[in-house]
C-alpha cells in the first residue's frame, strides 16, 4: 500500500491531465435523499481517466524505450490515452484496434498522430496481434490497466477526491473493467480514510472481477456483454485482482436497463452524456440506495468517460424508461371479438400511459397484445398484473425479458401457420460493413429460414434473431453447425414471448 501511495504522490500525470471538478448533482440528491457527487473524468482533453494511467506509464519509459516507441492494443479510450501521451512526449505510437471498432475512435486515434492497425474481430484477437508486433519490433507495450504506473496514474482520482472533499464521505463508486482505476483508488483511499467504502460496478454480463473475488482466484469468462464496451473484459489483471482482493469493500453488478437510466439521470444533473461504462458508477450508485435503504450520506460516483456513439443513443432512450421502473411490458390474452381492445385500454389501462401496443390478428379464440404502460414504480407494476388476472385476462409480466425487449417489440405480424418444426435462435456478430451479408451466407441453405429480425443499435457487435425450420433428422447437424459458425448464440424457443407472439 505504501509503495502505490508514493507512486500516485509522485505521478507524473498533470504534464497531460487535468484535475476534473467534484461537483454535487443536487437534483440527484433530493431525489435518492443522499448527498450525490460526480468525478467528471469525461472532461479530460481525450474525455476519459484513461489518459491520466497512460501518460504516467510512458513518462516514466527510459529515454531508450521512448527512442523504440510505445504500442497498445485497444478499442476505445486507452487508445486515445496512449495516442495523446505518445504526441505530447512526441513517441511513436502504434495502436492495434479490432475491425469491427468504430470509424469515430480510429479517428479520434490517428487525429492524435497515432500508427493505427486494423486486425480481428474482438479485443482478444487485437491483443494477439499486438503482442505479436511487439516481439517483432521491440517496442514497449503499455497494458490498459495491468501495470504499477497505469495504476498509480488512475489513484490521483482518488488523490483529487480527497482534496475537492475533505469532510464526510461515506462511500466511493467505481466502474470495474480490468481493474486499474479502482485498484489506485481503493489503494489510496485505504491508506489515508480507511472508513470510506470502495464499490465497484460491474455490468452483470461482463463482471470478471466480481467472479473473481467471489471465487478467490482470476476467471475467464466465456464471453462478455458489448453494450459497456469499455469494461468488456474477460480477465481482469493479476495485479488489480490482488488490489481488489484486499482493498474493495464491494462489488455491484447492474444490467442495461439500469445503465440507460444512469446515462440519462448523467444528463440531467450535468448536461452531458456519459458512454455506458462511464455510466456504471452512477448505476451502481442508484440501485445501492434502492438496496440498502440509505438516507444522508455523501456518496461519490465517477463519471469515467464521454465517448459515447451517436448512433446509440436511440437504444439508449428505449431502454431507459424500463431501468427506471417507470416503464411495464406486458404480453396480454384478450377475447377477439368487436369491442375487446377498446374495454382493454378502457377500463383497465385507465389513466396510465400507454408506451407501446402491438397486435396482430392470429386466431379467433383469443388475440394476444403487448403494450407498454407508464408506471410510477415497482409496486404499480405488481398491481397491474393483479388487476388483469382478476379481471379474467391471461398476462405475462415481460419487463425483465430481454428478448422481448430487444426483439420482439419492433416485430408485428403474429404467429405463422406454415412455420413447421421451427427452433428460434438469437446470435450475435461483429458488427461492420457487410457483416450482416456474410452472416446469412454463413447460415448456408440446409434449412429454410422462417423468422428473421436485424436492428442496428450502434454496439460493437450485432444482434440477429433467427427462425429456423429444422427437420427431425437434422437436429445433429444442426447443432454441429452452430458450434462450428463462431458466433455467440443463444436458443430462445422456449421463451414464452415468442411461443406467445411468434
Amino acid at each position: 500500500m505504501q509503495k502505490m501511495l508514493k507512486r500516485i504522490l509522485t505521478s507524473r500525470v498533470y504534464e497531460a491531465a487535468v484535475e476534473t471538478p467534484l461537483e454535487e448533482a443536487p437534483g440527484l440528491s433530493c431525489s435518492l435523499n443522499n448527498r450525490i457527487l460526480l468525478k467528471r473524468e469525461d472532461l479530460q482533453p481525450i474525455f476519459s481517466f484513461k489518459l491520466r494511467g497512460a501518460y504516467n506509464k510512458v513518462a516514466h519509459l527510459s529515454a531508450e524505450e521512448l527512442a523504440r516507441g510505445v504500442i497498445a492494443a485497444s478499442a476505445g479510450n486507452h487508445a486515445q490515452g496512449v495516442a495523446y501521451a505518445a504526441r505530447q512526449l512526441g513517441v511513436r505510437a502504434v495502436i492495434v484496434m479490432p475491425v469491427t471498432t468504430p470509424a469515430i475512435k480510429i479517428s479520434a486515434v490517428k487525429a492524435l498522430g497515432a500508427e493505427v492497425v486494423l486486425h480481428g474481430d474482438n479485443y482478444s484477437e487485437a491483443a494477439a496481434r499486438c503482442q505479436e508486433l511487439v516481439e517483432q519490433t521491440g517496442m514497449t507495450f503499455v497494458h490498459p490497466f495491468d501495470d504499477e504506473l497505469v495504476i498509480a496514474g488512475q489513484g490521483t482520482v482518488a488523490d483529487e477526491i480527497l482534496r475537492q472533499n475533505s469532510g464526510r464521505l461515506d462511500a466511493v463508486f467505481v466502474p470495474i473493467g480490468g481493474g486499474g482505476l479502482i485498484s489506485g483508488i481503493a489503494a489510496y483511499f485505504k491508506a489515508l480514510r480507511p472508513e470510506v467504502r470502495i464499490i465497484g460496478v460491474e455490468p452483470v454480463d461482463s463482471d470478471a472481477m466480481a467472479r473473481s473475488l467471489e471465487l478467490g482466484h482470476r476467471v475467464i469468462l466465456d464471453y462478455v456483454g458489448i453494450f459497456a464496451d469499455g469494461v468488456a473484459v474477460r480477465e481482469v489483471g493479476k495485479l488489480t485482482f490482488d488490489y481488489c482482493r484486499k482493498y474493495v469493500d464491494e462489488v455491484i453488478r447492474v444490467d442495461t436497463d439500469e445503465l440507460c437510466s444512469a446515462i440519462k439521470s448523467t444528463y440531467e444533473a450535468t448536461r452531458s452524456i456519459a458512454e455506458p461504462a462511464g455510466a456504471l458508477a452512477l448505476a451502481g450508485l442508484k440501485k445501492y440506495v434502492r438496496q440498502e435503504k440509505i438516507t444522508g450520506q455523501t456518496l461519490v460516483a465517477i463519471n469515467s468517460g464521454a465517448n459515447m456513439n451517436f448512433e446509440r443513443l436511440r437504444y439508449v432512450a428505449e431502454r431507459t424508461q424500463v431501468g427506471e421502473k417507470q416503464e411495464a411490458l406486458f404480453a396480454v390474452t384478450i377475447p377477439e371479438r368487436p369491442g375487446a381492445l377498446k374495454r382493454f385500454c378502457g377500463e383497465l389501462v385507465g389513466g396510465r400511459n400507454i408506451t407501446e401496443f402491438n397486435y396482430r390478428l392470429s386466431s379467433r379464440q383469443g388475440a394476444h397484445i403487448f403494450v407498454g404502460l407508464s408506471i410510477k414504480d415497482e409496486e404499480e407494476r405488481a398491481a397491474f398484473s393483479r388487476q388483469l388476472a382478476e379481471k379474467g385476462y391471461k398476462n405475462l409480466d415481460l419487463t425483465d425479458n430481454d428478448l422481448a425487449k430487444t426483439h420482439i417489440r419492433y416485430m408485428v405480424g403474429g404467429r405463422s401457420a406454415e412455420a413447421g418444426q421451427e427452433v428460434l435462435y438469437r446470435f450475435w456478430f461483429p458488427e461492420r460493413p457487410g457483416a450482416l451479408s456474410r452472416f446469412l451466407t454463413s447460415m448456408g441453405a440446409n434449412w429454410n429460414i422462417s423468422l428473421f429480425h436485424y436492428r442496428l443499435q450502434g454496439g460493437d457487435f450485432g444482434r440477429v434473431l433467427i427462425g429456423l425450420e429444422i427437420p427431425a433428422g437434422d437436429q445433429a447437424e444442426f447443432q454441429r453447425f452452430l458450434d462450428s459458425l463462431g458466433y455467440r448464440f443463444m436458443e430462445e424457443t422456449d421463451n414464452p414471448a415468442y411461443q406467445l407472439f411468434l
